[in-house]
Order: structure tokens, then sequence, then C-alpha cells
């Protein structure tokens, strides 16, 4: 979940699904989320009231005695007075963690709140997806355009802490309610990104994070680029007036990008896959615990007619995994990119009658052939890195770097020099002479005050100029458009 760890989980049996989204550089580095909550990644099923387990008067089932007399007797003889809503809160959390299931989460009446707010068109936060992975708090993927991603926020960096407090061991839900906040106030957050690197303090402005998903452009030669960031409410309306658009600019081939994206709603995930899987084709089947499947078939009205390539990459999750594999095995379209996340479990969400909330892992979901991806990711058919500088680390604007300094940031920062066109010398992680002139020129070129040493305006326009030169270095991207020109006639 994220802050937005829960993206999309809405409360209908047949809506419900939650998956993730894309790294896109490093570059997206000045760009980050917690989506009002976006979920973590999970495909969410079901809306029932769940009904009170606790037994009559008389009618006690004996598995539930040590649970009674627990709470009878720290209700009794515990130093201080407990609420019975804690003692509650807790057993049914204790129950659910025992799963040993990072999709499977208890919330209390706030944190469901957030839950369902995140289905909305817009919340307050830092604009990332987060789930609970080994008690660890991972980033699936910063939402397009949010603090998160500004701030350099990338997939698979895990959140040791929030403004001073550990998130070890905390559920993603409960991760959400210290990461979220409202717009305008600031929160520090203590980031781990690989297991060589020292811990990176991020502040991040918390915004109004709006829920648009669907991003477009022609490119040269009539094809048509739209990114699809999350699978939300509008999101199907959003690609048809989108490809509309693209059709009218002269569209003559598309490429779906859908790294990074984390998810959303299943309702969502099979409407768009019809739209380029063959009417009656199979979509996707999900499975429950005694084998038994039910098979989501292509709805297809024929509109679409171009021809089609889809973007996937490590940040692409759940629903994004189930369009780009009902695509490439129900329809032959080609998947370019690095191999995806892994996603392939469906949850249901169940409300208490006091607001509160759970959902577990009630299934998982099968691509069209029968292929379970969990834990595994779908591989491409033409695999394709981005550049290396693409992964740098984040820099924080806080901290000074200047001759003398030894350390993993100085390195990070000479390869962003080396990157953007400046001769640091050696990346060797130690700030000399060489790299303070380098430092120096790139200050004089952009009218920054020229003081050899990195920190502030420096570093961020330094990120900023490296954030750039990705987006028009996308090697993906030019993959896929080179590919897709061999097809369009």
């Amino acid at each position: 979940m994220e802050e937005d760890n829960k993206q999309q989980e809405p409360n209908d049996a047949s809506k419900f699904i939650k998956i993730k989204k894309f790294p896109f550089i490093m570059g997206i580095f000045l760009l980050i989320f917690l989506t009002a909550g976006i979920t973590t990644i999970a495909l969410t099923f079901g809306n029932e009231k769940v009904q009170s387990i606790a037994p009559n008067v008389g009618n006690q089932r004996e598995e539930f005695s040590k649970l009674y007399s627990t709470y009878d007797t720290l209700k009794k003889q515990y130093y201080k007075d407990v609420e019975d809503s804690t003692l509650l809160n807790g057993a049914i959390n204790g129950m659910v963690q025992s799963l040993d299931d990072p999709y499977s989460d208890y919330m209390t009446e706030k944190e469901a709140g957030n839950f369902h707010q995140s289905i909305s068109s817009s919340f307050e936060g830092i604009g990332a997806e987060i789930q609970e992975q080994d008690s660890k708090i991972m980033i699936v993927s910063p939402i397009k355009g949010s603090p998160s991603e500004k701030a350099g926020i990338k997939p698979n960096d895990i959140i040791l802490s929030v403004n001073g407090k550990s998130l070890q061991g905390m559920s993603s839900t409960e991760a959400v309610t210290h990461i979220r906040g409202k717009k305008g106030t600031k929160v520090d957050l203590m980031i781990s990104r690989g297991s060589g690197s020292d811990p990176i303090k991020v502040t991040i402005v918390r915004d109004t994070i709006p829920i648009e998903t669907v991003y477009a452009e022609m490119l040269p030669d009539g094809i048509a680029k739209v990114q699809v960031t999350s699978f939300s409410e509008n999101t199907e309306k959003e690609l048809r007036t989108a490809l509309e658009k693209m059709k009218q600019e002269g569209m003559k081939g598309l490429v779906l990008d859908l790294r990074g994206n984390p998810g959303g709603l299943l309702d969502q995930a099979t409407k768009i896959a019809s739209m380029f899987v063959p009417k009656g084709e199979v979509i996707l089947q999900v499975e429950d615990r005694t084998g038994k499947k039910e098979t989501f078939k292509s709805e297809n009205n024929g509109e679409f007619k171009a021809p089609l390539v889809v973007l996937i990459d490590k940040g692409s999750a759940s629903a994004s995994e189930i369009v780009a594999a009902a695509v490439s095995e129900a329809a032959d379209v080609q998947l370019i990119g690095e191999k995806s996340f892994g996603k392939g479990t469906v949850q249901t969400a169940q409300d208490f009658k006091d607001g509160s909330n759970f959902k577990y892992t009630a299934a998982k979901w099968l691509t069209p052939k029968g292929n379970w991806i969990h834990k595994k990711g779908i591989k491409p058919d033409i695999g394709v890195s981005l550049p290396a500088y693409a992964n740098l680390p984040y820099i924080s604007p806080d901290k000074e770097l200047k001759v003398s300094t030894s350390s993993a940031e100085v390195k990070a920062a000479e390869e962003m020099l080396k990157a953007a066109g400046y001769n640091p010398g050696n990346t060797d992680s130690f700030y000399d002479q060489k790299t303070k002139s380098a430092v120096q020129k790139f200050q004089e070129d952009n009218k920054l005050e020229v003081t050899g040493t990195i920190k502030g305006e420096t570093t961020i326009k330094l990120m900023g100029t490296l954030r750039e030169k990705i987006l028009k270095n996308d090697t993906q991207m030019k993959k896929a458009v080179e590919v897709l020109k061999n097809e369009v006639k």
C-alpha cells in the first residue's frame, strides 16, 4: 500500500484488482506517491459484511477458549485499563498477520477510510504505491508526476522510517497512515536502496495526487504512445478518449506503456484487455482453493485495428500484468522491456459493521494459457534495459558534497555529471579537484551560484538534468517504436 498503498480496491465483487507501476527512471526521480492509499497491488473482489464470530453464551466454540481467557485476563489484571477495541483489533490483526501474506491485511476504521478513499479522483499524500515484504515496507512504484517521483523515489526502495518512526514490522495499511498527510506538509523518509548502499533521507512535501491514469502523445510517423499508470474507476473511458484523439491525429500504430503500473480495478483491466484481444478469447482465469476456475473472456467489438506493442518493466504488476499477459497470449502482441513484478493472487475485501475492514487472498489468477506468474513475473518477448545512469541513487539536496568528501553519494554525483556531459575524472567516490571543476562548469552553464560544491539547487538541477536525458534516451520506447514501424503498413 502506501501512503498510497491501496490504490484502488473497491468493494464490488467483480471490480477488485490491484497491481503496480513504473520505475521509470531515476529521472522520475525528481517526482512521488503513496497514492491515497494505493493498495499493495492486489486483485480484489467482494463487499460482503462480516458477521461477528463471537459465540452465544452457552454455545462457545472450544477452539476460542484461549482467546477468551486471554481477553478476560488482560481486561481484569493488566496493570492499566485497556480499551475493548484495542484488544479485539489486535486479535484480528494477529490472525491475519499469521498468514504471512503481504496482500492480506486488517484495517481499523481510520485505515479502512484511507483504503476506500484510494479509489476516488484524488487524494493528498506523496504519491507512491507500497507493499509489505518480509516485514519491510517496499515501494512498488511512484505515481507519475507525484511528489515521490519528483523526489527520486524508485520501485523496490525500502522505507525504513517516517519522521523518525520505524516501519519495521508494520503492515502496508498501517504504514500508509504514517506516510500520508495534508497537502503542503513535509514528511521525512529514510530510504534504503540496494544491499550495499547507505540509507538516504528524503524530504517530501505532500500534495494533492490526482488520479489521472492515461497520458497520450503522437510520435513521428504516426506512432502513438499511450501510458496507463494505474487502473482506477475511469481508466477505460480515459483510454478510449485518448485513442480516439490519437486516431484523429493519424495514428498508424500504438505503443501501450504499462511500465510502473501497479494495477487497480479488475473490471477496468478486463475492459481494457478486451479492447485489444479478439472477441471470445480468454483474458484471464481466476482459480479458487478447490481448483474451480472462473474464466473471463474478451467482449471486443473490433474497434481497435492498428498494430500494437506493449511496454512492461519490474514496476508492472497485477492488473497491468493481466493486460500484458492477455494481449501476449491471446492476441500475439509483442511485449518489450523488462520482466514484470509477478503478482498473481486475488484478494477479497470485506467490511465490518463498525467501518473496519480486512482483505485476504482468496484465489490466484492465471493467464489465458493457464500460467501462474506469481513471484515469477512475465518475461518480455524483447528484453531491453534503460541506460545504467537511469538507476543512479537519489542524492539528498540537504547533503553537502565538497572536496575531500568520500561517499556513495559522491560516486552517484560523479556518474550524473558524466552522463550530463561533464568530466569529473575518475568516478571513484572521492570528491577531488577534478570533480570540483566539473561541478563549477555545470553551475556556470546552468546559471547557478558557482561554489564547486553540490548541495541544494545544484543537486536538484543535476538530478533534473539527468532525468531529462533519461526521458530523451528511453531505450525501451525507442525499441518499441522500431518494432512497431516494421508492422505499420
